[in-house]
């Protein structure tokens, strides 16, 4: 195939649709012939994955790579930020954590501190490396900027948007979002605010989440391109029944509604943790028409639920010491006596033993808390991060997912596998365990009754792929693909 150059998908802001964007044009590259691959210099998020050689990315980067067809690799995603609190946040280096930093430290211009200046250029240069590791290997390289590209007061320390497209020599298309409104002024403001140089890489835009009738767009989308002298490449329609998993905690907090009993479905809820990581473990089972599943720290939820799911968490401590403070932790141990099934995946699992300690302050200043005591572990942290992808067996089917952890929890299941299941109280490190259709159904078996007049076992994996190929097409149909092929063959 012809070579493609890179293509960059930058913002007006965060949430305006850049990773679905991304992945759309990496499962269109893959239709079209070419081998794509994702990659995004820094991330910033709670949700990641685990590469297939035992090493942590951002978790868009995984889908992305996905929909190109292909293993995930840190090198789509060399550095990560997991935040820990409001000023801190974890570092991830090539997929292995290598310390915290505060947030002023990480961001002030490089001038105003030796230390600060040589850390940026080394991640400058960790990031660029990557980039080329990857082009070298694929094409074209699919690229996402991060949040707006218009943050001035950052360009010095940026390390993802315009100065990353200027070392691939990409070509940058600008994603505006109009569903929120002001899609004009973000987008001319956008183009308006680089330097001379940064402007002329811009070489289309993209309105995404357009509700209506295309045709009242007609009139500003001519509007547009005369005030930015930038061609639209295209109106991309609200996609309302197209299911991609997303990473960013605006997608989650707009899944969080009041719950309402359903008597012929199993009731799931997910308890919503302020330091909540991870939460697309349940994208499946928002899928499954036999459940219904909702986000939630109400109490009285919680009691009505068959069953309750603690998920995995950034801050195990801290989001146990708030459970215990606002009542859901009684709530929990309560349904549980009731009868309602428990899981706890990786810092929920934690959460479900008898103690959790933390005597190097790894996660902060709280050393030891009781847990709920439905298991009979315990947890100690520690400051080793436990990354890997596995594979095991559990109740005679085989099951894959990965381990995102930093604690080390005693004693192991009783046959050393990686469930603990104990009276209807189930416990894992495992992510992705969900995604195994076997241990949902296992999950489900004590809700036979409800389940007799529901919808057949849910094919996660089929999904996924229809799904890609659903945002394919719909991408194709409101973007100029000629035009952007021009585009990237152009010299």
């Amino acid at each position: 195939m012809k070579r493609l150059h890179p293509i960059m998908f930058a913002g007006t802001g965060s949430d305006v649709g850049k990773s679905i964007v991304a992945a759309a044009f990496c499962r269109i590259f893959r239709q079209d012939g070419y081998q794509p691959a994702p990659f995004k210099a820094q991330n910033m998020a709670l949700n990641s994955f685990v590469t297939p050689d035992g090493l942590e990315i951002g978790r868009a980067q995984a889908v992305q790579a996905e929909a190109a067809g292909i293993p995930c690799h840190t090198d789509m995603n060399p550095l990560l930020l997991k935040p820990q609190s409001d000023h801190t946040s974890q570092v991830v280096l090539h997929g292995k954590p290598i310390g915290n930093k505060d947030a002023y430290d990480y961001w002030r211009k490089g001038n105003q501190n030796s230390h600060v200046s040589s850390l940026n250029s080394q991640f400058r240069k960790e990031v660029c490396d990557a980039y080329d590791r990857l082009a070298a290997r694929y094409n074209p390289i699919v690229m996402e900027g991060a949040g707006s590209i218009s943050e001035i007061n950052l360009r010095n320390t940026d390390l993802v948007n315009l100065p990353m497209a200027r070392h691939a020599k990409a070509d940058v298309i600008l994603v505006g979002d109009i569903d929120r409104g002001g899609v004009f002024a973000s987008v001319y403001g956008s183009i308006a605010l680089q330097t001379p140089e940064d402007r002329k890489m811009i070489k289309g835009i993209i309105i995404n989440k357009f509700r209506g009738d295309m045709r009242l767009f007609e009139e500003g989308r001519k509007m547009m391109e005369d005030i930015c002298g930038i061609p639209v490449l295209g109106v991309i329609p609200y996609m309302k029944d197209i299911h991609i998993e997303e990473e960013d905690s605006v997608a989650l907090a707009m899944k969080s509604s009041k719950f309402i009993v359903h008597s012929s479905k199993v009731n799931v809820a997910v308890i919503m943790l302020q330091h909540i990581s991870n939460y697309t473990d349940f994208d499946v089972l928002e899928q499954d028409e036999r459940l219904n599943l909702f986000y939630t720290n109400n109490v009285e939820d919680i009691r009505q639920s068959d069953i309750i799911i603690l998920p995995g968490t950034k801050s195990t401590l801290s989001d146990l010491y708030e459970l215990r403070r606002n009542g859901c932790a009684q709530a929990i141990i309560k349904a549980h006596h009731d009868g309602a099934t428990v899981l706890g995946i990786c810092g929920g699992y934690q959460m479900l033993g008898r103690e959790v300690s933390d005597p190097l302050h790894v996660e902060g200043d709280i050393e030891r808390l009781p847990g709920l005591g439905l298991l009979p572990i315990t947890t100690t942290m520690e400051g080793e991060k436990v990354t890997r992808q596995t594979e095991f067996h559990y109740q005679g089917q085989l099951m894959k997912g990965y381990e995102i952890h930093m604690g080390q929890t005693t004693p192991l299941p009783p046959d050393g596998g990686l469930v603990w299941e104990q009276n209807h109280c189930l416990g894992t490190y495992v992510h992705g365990i969900l995604d195994n259709q076997a241990f949902v159904e296992h999950l489900l078996a004590p809700f036979h009754d409800k389940l007799q007049e529901a919808a057949k076992p849910f094919d996660y994996q089929a999904y996924k792929e229809e799904q890609y190929n659903r945002l394919a097409d719909h991408v194709r149909q409101h973007v100029d693909m000629d035009q952007i092929y021009q585009i990237l063959t152009h010299d």
